[in-house]
C-alpha cells in the first residue's frame, strides 16, 4: 500500500531546487496548444529545473477551464516522464480543488500545489484551513501556496506541522514575517520556499528559506541554474549579479499590479523564436514598444552572455 511519507522526502527535496512554473501555450483560436506545451515541458525537463508546478500562475491557472486544467496536469505529466517532479496546481472552491486532485494524482502527479484561496470575502485562519483539508484529503504530498501575510505565526505553524505537507510556497515580501514564521517552525519538516522567482531568492535564502519559484527557466534554465548553486554555496555577490542580468525581466513582471507577469515570459519566447500565444484576459495581452524593447534588451544579452560561457 502506498503511503503519502514515502513521497514526502523526494518531494521536500524538490522544492529546496527550482520549482518552474510552464506557461501554457495556445493556438490562434485561443485553444491550447498541446503540441507546443508538451515540447516545453520536454525541455525544462532536459534543463533539469526540478519541481514543475503544472498550471500555477504563470500557467494562467485563473483564465484555464477545469478540463484545460486537467489536461495541462496531464500533458505536463506525460512530457515529464518523470526527469522532473510534477506538482499539480489547483484551487478555487475547496471541493474544486479536491476533484482536481484527485484526478491529477490518479495522471500521476507527484504532488499537489495549492493556489491561495483567493475569495475575498475569506478569513485568514480558514485559508489556512483550506490548506489543512486538502492536505487531509491528497494521498500524495501538498505544497501550499500562501499570498498573504495575514495568516498568524500560529497558521503558518499548523500549517508547517502538518504530517502532509512538504513545503509553504511564501509569496509575500513581509520579510520580518518570514524570520518569525522560520524561527518559529524549526521543529518542523516543512520546506519555505520562495514564492517570489529569483530576484528575491537572496533575501529568503539568508532566513532560512531554501529553493524558489521560477518564471524565467520557460526561457533561460541555465541562468536560474546558476543562480541557486551561487545560493547553495553561500556566494551572494555572485547571486545578486546574476540577478541583476535579468532585473528588468522581473521588473516588467511586477508593472500593472502584476498583470504582465505572463506577458514578459510568453513575449520573451516568442523573441527565442517560440510563440506560444498571447495571455488571455484579464491578463495583460500585450507589451507596449517600449516595454517590447526593454525586454528584448534583455533576452539579447543574456543570450550573448549564454553563447560565450
Amino acid at each position: 500500500m502506498f503511503k503519502v511519507s514515502e513521497k514526502l522526502e523526494t518531494v521536500r527535496k524538490a522544492l529546496i531546487g527550482i520549482s518552474g512554473v510552464p506557461v501554457t501555450p495556445y493556438h490562434k483560436d485561443g485553444s491550447i496548444d498541446v503540441g507546443k506545451l508538451d515540447a516545453l515541458i520536454k525541455e525544462m525537463a532536459a534543463a533539469r529545473v526540478h519541481n514543475l508546478m503544472a498550471a500555477g500562475n504563470t500557467g494562467e491557472f485563473f483564465t484555464l477551464t477545469m478540463d484545460e486544467i486537467r489536461l495541462v496536469h496531464r500533458t505536463t505529466i506525460k512530457a515529464a516522464a518523470g526527469k522532473s517532479l510534477v506538482s499539480a496546481a489547483v484551487g478555487r472552491s475547496l471541493a474544486d480543488a479536491k476533484s482536481l486532485a484527485k484526478d491529477a494524482i490518479v495522471e500521476g502527479a507527484d504532488a499537489i500545489m495549492g493556489h491561495h484561496p483567493m475569495d475575498p470575502f475569506a478569513g485568514p485562519s480558514y485559508q489556512a484551513r483550506y490548506f489543512l483539508e486538502l492536505a487531509d484529503f491528497c494521498t500524495v504530498p501538498v505544497i501550499a501556496y500562501v499570498r498573504s501575510d495575514g495568516f498568524s505565526v500560529a497558521d503558518f505553524r499548523e500549517l508547517a506541522l502538518h504530517p502532509n505537507i512538504a513545503g509553504i510556497k511564501f509569496a509575500s515580501s513581509n520579510l520580518m514575517l518570514l524570520a518569525e514564521v522560520i524561527r518559529s517552525t524549526h521543529d518542523a519538516p516543512a520546506i519555505w520556499v520562495c514564492g517570489l522567482a529569483e530576484g528575491w531568492a537572496p533575501a529568503f535564502y539568508a532566513l532560512g528559506a531554501r529553493g524558489f519559484t521560477s518564471g524565467l527557466v520557460n526561457v533561460f534554465p541555465q541562468r536560474s541554474h546558476a543562480i541557486l548553486t551561487a545560493l547553495q554555496e553561500g556566494n551572494y555577490s555572485a547571486a545578486r549579479q546574476l540577478i541583476d542580468g535579468i532585473a528588468e525581466f522581473e521588473a516588467l513582471r511586477t508593472k500593472y499590479n502584476n498583470g504582465a507577469n505572463v506577458t514578459v515570459v510568453k513575449e520573451a519566447l516568442g523573441m527565442l523564436g517560440n510563440d506560444v500565444g498571447p495571455v488571455r484576459l484579464p491578463g495583460v495581452v500585450a507589451l507596449n514598444d517600449a516595454e517590447r524593447a526593454i525586454l528584448r534588451s534583455v533576452v539579447d544579452r543574456v543570450t550573448t552572455e549564454q553563447r560565450a560561457a
